[in-house]
């Protein structure tokens, strides 16, 4: 179906709707690499106001990539949700975004509303907004997910403790896992990057972790990312696996390129389950996506890139995992080129995953070839606290020296805390006010007032 809109005496035609997807889209270095983006700013402001006029039923009768050749085309077919559909099915894309603004569409609403949106609804949407009315909507989204704490409820900013090394060390890990606990990060999870692939190394590290969440009782979860074939392996070798991780994307050919399918997602995600690790909750899927996944594998069928994302927000929904989040500028400036672009970016992100129903994190990032600076990162971190972002990663120094690229520290996660009054999860605040960390309101007590910190240090270091 063509889509064409008159702007004085010119005609515009855009002969489908991913093409007016690509065309409407804000730029961003990587349709501009798949030669897919707008010509020039007038025909993105015409792609825009074209797709405010395209009725929300479009993307139901219209397969951005076809039913017959992509899984995850299926799974958004045939799972999705037309009586909570039905409130939004007479709006256009317009008047979706006018509604989402309102005063109607409060956290209860759009919760119900959330299994009957598309990806390709949400992806539409976005790209009608200006980066404050993603931020608003966002905030306006509440997703609760639970393993041994409880992550996403209002007022709260869970953080992930990511202790890589660029050898696996375990003495250099556990220092870097002494830090974070003693910054009070660690609630989202304690999750390693290995540098290895080999099973004994992850086994040995799943151990240490274990070890660690165990003699102290910390009220988190561990993960070792490593990919979910590897995971599956071990879980049959009886290791101590609490989440299951997978990268993922938003088409079968680039999922494919993962070594990933739904077959074998579901497999480990009943795998996970039947080991009954949690205390509060059965969420035990850890997954990572970011903008650019599927034109760098050549697998994005001309879809431009933030609607390829969102379709990998369907994967994932799925699951109902525990933790999502968008590694936004870690492929690079080909995809996403300078600091505005990941910005926009990581808006985009949050704001998908969250009206999706996602438990929306975001390792806010930048390689550093791209232009991009860590204030780039302040600014988009800021503005992701004030949308209501469920986690962040905190890194070391922010500098990740296996994966070598610049996130957030610790301390930026004390920031955005301070800034905004956001707390921890209550079993990790609970926890910290337990070992001396912290005190009743939350912030971190000297060091030298926890007898159970030097028993935590001499067993760490």
């Amino acid at each position: 179906m063509a889509y064409t809109y008159t702007l004085g005496m010119r005609r515009y035609g855009f002969p489908d709707l991913k093409t007016l997807l690509a065309r409407a889209t804000p730029p961003r270095a990587g349709d501009r690499l798949a030669g897919i983006a707008a010509e020039s700013a007038e025909e993105r402001v015409v792609a825009r106001m074209c797709l405010a006029e395209v009725p929300l039923a479009d993307f139901l009768a219209q397969a951005l990539i076809p039913y017959e050749s992509d899984e995850v085309t299926r799974l958004i077919v045939d799972t999705h949700d037309r009586a909570a559909f039905a409130p939004m099915s007479h709006l256009t894309v317009g008047d979706f975004r006018n509604w989402l603004l309102s005063d109607a569409a409060d956290s209860a609403m759009l919760a119900r509303v959330a299994p009957g949106i598309t990806p390709e609804m949400a992806a539409a949407v976005c790209k009608l907004m200006r980066n404050q009315d993603l931020i608003l909507v966002a905030s306006k989204c509440r997703v609760v997910t639970r393993f041994r704490d409880t992550i996403g409820l209002p007022g709260r900013l869970a953080v992930r403790l990511q202790p890589n090394h660029p050898t696996d060390d375990a003495r250099g890990i556990a220092a870097s896992v002494l830090d974070g606990l003693l910054y009070g990060a660690g609630d989202a999870v304690i999750g390693i990057n290995p540098a290895s692939d080999s099973l004994a190394a992850i086994h040995d590290l799943l151990r240490l972790l274990d070890d660690v969440r165990g003699r102290f009782d910390i009220p988190t979860q561990t993960c070792v990312l490593t990919h979910v074939t590897n995971t599956l392996a071990l879980i049959g070798r009886g290791a101590p696996v609490d989440l299951v991780f997978q990268s993922i994307a938003g088409t079968e050919a680039a999922n494919a390129g993962f070594g990933i399918n739904l077959a074998l997602l579901a497999e480990a995600h009943a795998a996970a389950q039947a080991l009954g690790r949690g205390t509060v909750g059965d969420n035990v899927m850890y997954f990572e996506t970011g903008q650019g996944s599927a034109l760098s594998a050549n697998a994005h069928h001309g879809v431009d890139q933030q609607t390829c994302e969102a379709r990998a927000y369907a994967v994932a929904r799925h699951f109902r995992p525990l933790l999502v989040n968008t590694v936004v500028g870690f492929i690079g400036p080909e995809y996403l080129y300078d600091g505005k672009e990941i910005i926009r970016a990581g808006l985009e992100d949050h704001f998908c995953g969250k009206l999706l129903g996602l438990p929306m994190g975001c390792d806010v990032c930048y390689t550093n070839h791209a232009e991009a600076d860590q204030d780039d990162m302040d600014n988009l971190l800021t503005l992701l606290g004030a949308a209501g972002v469920n986690f962040i990663m905190g890194v070391p120094g922010a500098d990740d020296i296996m994966l070598n690229y610049q996130s957030t520290s610790f301390h930026d996660a004390l920031y955005l805390r301070q800034v905004l009054g956001l707390k921890r999860a209550p079993e990790f605040d609970a926890w910290l006010e337990r070992m001396q960390l912290a005190g009743a309101d939350g912030r971190l007590l000297p060091p030298g007032a926890s007898a159970a910190l030097m028993d935590m240090t001499r067993a760490l270091t």
